[in-house]
């Protein structure tokens, strides 16, 4: 169990916190995600585990066992950084094998372990070849196969797959979950991409300058998102929010809200349709700026009420729309999300 009580970080007395408050437990063989925009504090967090970043309130607790002073070494943890950190002049086996030569462990069980972490990560027949002389993909899986073999039961992950190509990197993402799964392992992942947190995180925490915005499973973040920056930021295209008042002169949005006097509505893009499915369906006047296929699906960009902000709406199929005209879109009102003005959620979908 990895627990976090009021972590807090801040670089000097006069500066302001960089984390503020954050409260997690991790539990054992959970792939726990971090998620958040550049800045938000995810990586720092990470260092903190990892002994890398001082800890300036709060406690980090390991099985119990108060971690904030103990050094990198005693936490009894490994960690796979952005950039791999190879040794450039080392064979894959030799870079593998380099913190248990550290720890002087016993060339038998060396052997043992490299054997095994190579077989699982499928480098076996690149033993002998050097980083240079492999792809970006087979760079990682190194830096994969030494957390293996450190026989950690904590590995902390800081955005290992940003380097790499949309296809690879997610082939990788299907590759480290299914090794955390048969492991058993925990893993504390850094993204900022929240399609990686979507697809390999038993829960997420998505973080915004420092602060815990919320904890949850991928499914829960998406479905009840708490705020307005959880709603837009988790789901691809992300959620429009636009004002619900029905004060048309101020490009108020005309949904009757069930909240008195104004609210927030959110609406995810694929819950829109061009023809009405259900008699109290909300229709919507939508500008049509463009529109763009993508094979399955039709992305329509426009306004509403000329407000300056741009919606998006995902529709199934080819829709027959022409652009630079009104159209009329139809959300059903149970697919509608209500916030405050200033963000927080005020109902779950439907009310």
């Amino acid at each position: 169990m990895i627990e976090l009580q009021h972590i807090k970080k801040r670089y000097t007395e006069q500066d302001e916190a960089v984390i503020k408050d954050v409260t997690v437990s991790i539990t054992p063989g959970e792939f726990f995600v971090m998620v958040g925009p550049s800045g938000s504090g995810k990586s720092t967090i990470l260092r903190m585990i990892a002994g890398l970043e001082s800890i300036t309130g709060g406690e980090l607790l390991i099985d119990g066992e108060r971690m904030n002073d103990l050094p990198p070494k005693s936490r009894h943890l490994s960690m796979v950084f952005q950039n791999y950190a190879l040794y450039p002049n080392m064979t894959v086996s030799e870079n593998i094998v380099f913190g248990l030569k550290s720890r002087k462990v016993d060339r038998a069980t060396q052997f043992q372990r490299l054997s095994d972490a190579l077989t699982m990560v499928d480098l076996t027949d690149f033993s002998s070849r050097y980083p240079r002389e492999l792809s970006g993909g087979q760079r990682q899986r190194v830096a994969l196969a030494r957390s293996i073999v450190s026989g950690a039961d904590i590995i902390l992950m800081d955005e290992p797959l940003s380097n790499l190509d949309a296809q690879l990197r997610e082939s990788m993402r299907y590759e480290i979950k299914a090794l955390q799964r048969k492991l058993g392992i925990t893993v504390i992942y850094v993204t900022h991409d929240q399609t990686e947190a979507m697809t390999m995180g038993d829960r997420v925490m998505i973080l915004n300058d420092g602060i815990v915005q919320q904890i949850g499973t991928p499914i829960q973040l998406y479905q009840v998102p708490e705020n307005t920056f959880v709603a837009k930021f988790f789901g691809t295209p992300k959620m429009n929010v636009i004002p619900g008042v029905t004060d048309w002169q101020n490009h108020g949005v005309a949904i009757n809200t069930p909240f008195d006097p104004d609210a927030l509505v959110g609406i995810r893009p694929q819950a829109a349709h061009v023809n009405q499915e259900n008699k109290d369906d909300l229709a919507i006047s939508l500008w049509l700026a463009s529109m763009t296929y993508i094979g399955s699906d039709t992305l329509l960009f426009g306004t509403i009420n000329n407000r300056d902000e741009t919606v998006q709406f995902k529709i199934k199929g080819m829709a027959n729309l022409s652009p630079q005209q009104y159209v009329t879109i139809y959300v059903s009102r149970e697919d509608l999300y209500y916030f405050d003005l200033a963000g927080q959620a005020l109902a779950t979908v439907g009310v």
